[in-house]
């Protein structure tokens, strides 16, 4: 199903993080009249990190944006840490290392765009969704065949979830 070198690196997985905007959105922006910004995300990814999350995995979010509604599914999902205005995301994804005593190897990571790179090259797995930008798809060890905010995030997390044989 898998093949090797893949399955060997998400044997290894302790902890998964994401990037919002195109990994667990479709990448869309939307504000009301008063600034007031939306998001919209898929039911299947968020019930993809809850069974992680329930079976052990540590999970996060680092995104370079800032929104109240990112906070919002974060607590909804029960997820393990949240970094807002990362514009540098390799040094929250340091601090996360240090303070889960962890090393890069046993992380994965899904981005979709230049700003996630940084950290991607370092991960253990590297992932993005079939919509991620060339630039990331080339150097990732894992491309969904499912478009960001529309079940990449869950084809990940069941990958992990089958792979390591977890149970909730």
């Amino acid at each position: 199903m898998f093949n090797l070198e893949l399955r060997n690196k998400a044997l290894k997985i302790k902890m998964v993080v994401f990037d919002v905007d195109g990994v667990m959105t479709d990448g869309s922006i939307t504000y009301d009249e008063n600034g007031v910004e939306y998001k919209t995300f898929n039911a299947k990814d968020g019930q993809g990190i809850v069974m992680l999350t329930k079976a052990g995995i540590i999970t996060a979010i680092i995104t370079a944006r800032e929104n109240a509604t990112v906070k919002h599914r974060f607590d909804n999902l029960g997820m393990s840490k949240l970094y807002m205005g990362q514009k540098n995301k390799i040094i929250a994804m340091k601090e996360l290392l240090n303070e889960y005593n962890l090393d890069f190897s046993q992380v994965a990571y899904m981005g979709d765009d230049l700003p996630d790179i940084c950290v991607l090259k370092e991960v253990g797995l590297s992932c993005c969704p079939s919509d991620a930008v060339s630039e990331v798809k080339d150097i990732c060890d894992f491309v969904s065949t499912k478009r960001g905010g529309r079940g990449a995030v869950r084809e990940l997390t069941d990958l992990i979830y089958k792979v390591q044989k977890l149970s909730v």
